[in-house]
């Protein structure tokens, strides 16, 4: 996806078809029309429009996005979609805008109404985990952009009803989904009839922040970026930039599975001891390096302003001329961190290190240390495991590119070892979250072991993981017995009663979807 793709506008459609797989299209039609006849019966009126983002599935590249290294998600069927109405009442500049927000599901998730003074935003207390912040986050997000470009704006009461298919806690980017469909909903109903797609993204990073976690970028691009059939490469430095990658023509198709684990992990309920403590110890693992390199970091557009991949550029640059740096392959430098950067900080050993020593080797009071690293998303955690840390984000960026590289090799559709070599990649991610990264689970490393014992090339979590989904690269031929190996030995056995309507919510065969649209 060249640069100026990606500054083209939301596609604005009048028809579903092209949105879902064939087979799901008509399910979906009937979802979307029962979407439009609850909104006319809670609000006595047609919506104007609705915004649609689907969730995602990262196919490699885990939990290196707010590293700045490149990842490979791709969007899915499942989405979020927000039915809009502009209303009619005068919409005063001394008066609040008020927004009343519904759900589809509303014993499960209770409606409020919003109210936003004139020069003021939706008040989020992220402390309180409420389906309907990440609607006020998308929403502040899209009236700061709005304001920078008009200072005298004032956002116009909106009339909305939600329904979500992307599973809470699953790993499959549930908020980003959200915020990406809000931010997109409340532009267009303050008159922009065309968002770019980059500056949907750009905006939807920065305002899921809000809600309390650091996030990286990657499910925002799928979100918005992704095209109907292809991957998605996402890349974060030196500037935010996605490309679609087609999927090799093979016989039988390249075919990917789902299988959720029922073990929820909201990153927004955790994010102290698992998604923000991971972003905190690689900012740190950065910082250390280059205190102890004697190098300077530049600041960038990581959570924390810090990252790893800064940490690469400031030692290639001081080692190298700037034009020998960038002829230094890409690859070459990372293999070169890998071996580096772990083994510089190993010597604080496996326990990890502590607040204490990490603010004295960084010349700093442990109030300060606290101050800059973990008062805008808190943390939980006696010591930090800098080394671990690192060790997986250089391998893991190495893997997304060897991934790539067999994606878009020409040769690849008469390799008879293609998806073999594609499944050996993720096979190695998975230890990797699991021994280095330490962000699977027990449930995780069942799903991913009954699927290999059945035929599936490879199988990892996708996700911030602790729980969520796996995805599973397989023979198209297998997707049946690895279906059934899961429901006997993990989902039968895990719940002996379980429903047939949630076993078939816990397996799904997926095709790469398309991004946001109108």
């Amino acid at each position: 996806m060249p640069p100026s793709t990606m500054d083209e506008p939301v596609p604005v459609t009048r028809s579903i078809d092209s949105l879902y797989p064939d087979a799901d299209v008509p399910t979906q039609k009937q979802r979307w029309q029962n979407l439009i006849t609850h909104f006319e019966e809670k609000y006595g009126k047609k919506p104007t429009f609705v915004a649609r983002s689907p969730g995602r599935v990262n196919l490699i590249g885990e939990h290196i996005d707010y590293s700045l290294y490149e990842v490979l998600p791709m969007a899915i069927a499942a989405d979020v979609l927000i039915a809009v109405a502009v209303s009619d009442e005068d919409d005063s500049k001394d008066t609040h805008a008020v927004i009343p927000m519904q759900n589809i599901n509303p014993r499960k998730h209770r409606g409020s109404e919003c109210t936003v003074p004139p020069k003021g935003l939706a008040d989020i207390d992220a402390t309180q985990h409420e389906w309907t912040n990440y609607f006020k986050a998308g929403f502040n997000g899209a009236v700061d952009l709005l304001r920078k470009e008009n200072p005298a704006f004032f956002p116009s009461n909106m009339e909305i009803l939600v329904d979500g298919s992307v599973p809470a806690g699953g790993g499959l980017s549930s908020s980003a989904a959200f915020v990406c469909a809000s931010a997109l909903a409340v532009l267009r109903a303050n008159g922009r009839e065309h968002v770019k797609k980059k500056e949907l993204v750009e905006l939807a990073i920065v305002s899921e922040r809000a809600v309390g976690v650091n996030s990286g970028g990657m499910d925002q691009s799928a979100s918005v970026f992704a095209v109907k059939g292809d991957a998605l490469s996402v890349s974060f430095s030196p500037d935010l930039h996605a490309e679609a990658i087609p999927f090799p023509k093979l016989e039988p198709s390249i075919t990917f599975m789902i299988a959720q684990s029922f073990v929820t992990s909201d990153k927004h309920v955790s994010a102290p001891r698992c998604y923000n403590l991971r972003v905190v110890e690689c900012t740190l693992a950065a910082e250390m390096t280059a205190r102890l390199l004697k190098l300077k970091l530049p600041d960038d557009s990581a959570p924390l302003d810090r990252s790893l991949r800064g940490l690469q550029h400031a030692y290639f640059s001081r080692l190298l001329a700037p034009m020998e740096e960038s002829k230094t392959p890409y690859k070459e430098q990372l293999e070169t961190m890998l071996d580096l950067v772990p083994s510089i900080l190993a010597e604080y050993g496996d326990e990890g290190i502590t607040r204490e020593d990490i603010a004295e080797l960084l010349s700093m009071s442990v109030s300060t240390l606290e101050e800059k690293y973990m008062t805008k998303f808190p943390v939980d955690a006696v010591r930090f495991q800098v080394s671990k840390r690192a060790q997986h984000v250089f391998s893991e960026a190495l893997r997304v590119i060897a991934f790539k590289e067999l994606l878009e090799d020409p040769a690849s559709t008469s390799d008879p070892d293609l998806l073999p070599r594609l499944g050996a990649l993720m096979n190695e991610t998975q230890a990797s979250c699991r021994d280095t990264y330490e962000c699977s689970c027990p449930e995780i490393d069942q799903l991913c072991s009954i699927a290999r014992e059945a035929g599936a090339y490879g199988s990892r979590l996708t996700g911030a993981g602790w729980g969520g989904c796996t995805v599973h690269l397989v023979p198209k031929d297998k997707v049946d017995a690895i279906r059934d190996a899961w429901i006997e030995k993990y989902y039968r056995v895990r719940e002996p009663n379980i429903s047939k309507e949630k076993l078939q919510e816990a397996v799904v065969v997926s095709e790469p979807g398309q991004g946001s649209v109108m």
